[in-house]
């Protein structure tokens, strides 16, 4: 007998969902490296301009990101290079899903460095393609040798590169990345999620090396719930990509508070040093317990090898924290745990509680 599931996809029945946590009230959120702060908080009068533009904001039409004028001041903002195209999605996980769906042909190759962001793989299965793999060393740097052969054996058509790299917050070195750009033949993305935060970026390099696209967000300096991604490449790629990007794909009140939100870029820069300060204090401050193991990062979050993944998890938990366990979710995560960097106060109460049980 035909039951409905028959009709479903087998693989799709075999994948699990994303979870998002939920936020139990009076919890200090440090488990999906969010901002700790308001964009325009201490700020009233760009609050109250803020506010009159979404009142204006024309809700009742359909929104046309290609001419919403996001992609200049992405450019300005950012020191795009004039001559790289530029795509919006809904956020980069939207972009990851549709450059995936761009190369999606019978067997076809992604191929990722693991461990790293999931949602890679989630895509490639997604859409029936062949996914590999390639472990990190230990201490979550390229296996050079190693990944350069899987280049040249599998032939990907698209390669992802987290630069720094999501869950680990390393940063690779940019001559090893460069690598992975001349040995591949197809697309390789480097996901820069993280870029605001980091010493090095490939965005000076997009529109001019044909197979790189080089992928960001807004989420990770103070967005997150606008949902605003964007890809820069050459025409090669983003004229292509631009067949398939949904034609009303983001809203008219997340493309109005990007567009003024970058007209003060210089508040956004300032935020993103502070957060860049106390990612110092607190790899300091957990590098100073001896139990621990905190891996240098590049990101707004750092990574921290702990006696106990659980026990931390379930303890930072009873004191209204959370952080990401990261634990089983590969083998080079034995015992790791992910903090966002918050604010001093969450900072410090995430310290309080850590000294307490390993100090």
């Amino acid at each position: 007998m035909t039951t409905l599931s028959d009709f479903i996809r087998p693989e799709i029945q075999a994948m699990t969902a994303y979870r998002v946590a939920d936020l139990p009230e009076g919890f200090i959120k440090l488990d999906a490296m969010e901002s700790p702060y308001h964009p325009f908080a201490g700020a009233p009068e760009l609050a109250g301009e803020w506010q009159r533009l979404l009142a204006e904001a024309p809700i009742h039409l359909y929104p046309n990101p290609a001419t919403s004028g996001l992609q200049d001041a992405l450019r300005q903002a950012f020191h795009i290079p004039q001559e790289a195209k530029i795509a919006l999605g809904n956020g980069s996980d939207e972009l990851i899903q549709l450059l995936t769906m761009l190369v999606a042909k019978p067997k076809a190759t992604i191929l990722a460095v693991e461990p790293s962001f999931v949602m890679y793989k989630h895509n490639a299965r997604l859409f029936g393609m062949h996914y590999v793999g390639v472990p990190l060393n230990e201490d979550f740097t390229l296996n050079m040798p190693v990944l350069l052969e899987a280049i040249e054996w599998h032939n990907p058509a698209l390669v992802f590169i987290a630069y720094p790299n999501n869950p680990t917050g390393v940063c690779f070195k940019r001559e090893e990345v460069e690598a992975v750009i001349d040995a591949a033949k197809g697309i390789v993305v480097v996901d820069e999620a993280y870029g605001a935060f980091s010493r090095d970026s490939f965005l000076p390099q997009a529109g001019s090396i044909e197979n790189l696209v080089v992928m960001r967000t807004v989420s990770k300096i103070g967005f997150a719930g606008l949902r605003i991604g964007y890809a820069s490449g050459c025409a090669a790629v983003i004229d292509e990509l631009a067949k398939i990007v949904p034609p009303y794909n983001m809203n008219q009140l997340s493309l109005a508070t990007a567009k003024f939100a970058l007209q003060h870029a210089e508040r956004i820069e300032k935020t993103t040093a502070k957060l860049k300060d106390e990612r110092e204090r607190m790899f300091a401050g957990l590098s100073a317990i001896g139990r621990l193991k905190a891996f240098p990062s590049d990101a707004n979050f750092i990574t921290v090898r702990v006696p106990d993944a659980q026990e931390l998890f379930d303890t930072l938990k009873e004191n209204k924290i959370l952080i990401k366990n990261l634990h089983g979710v590969h083998p080079l995560l034995d015992q790791c745990v992910r903090i966002t960097v918050g604010s001093p106060e969450e900072n410090d109460a995430v310290l309080k509680v850590i000294r307490a049980l390993y100090g």
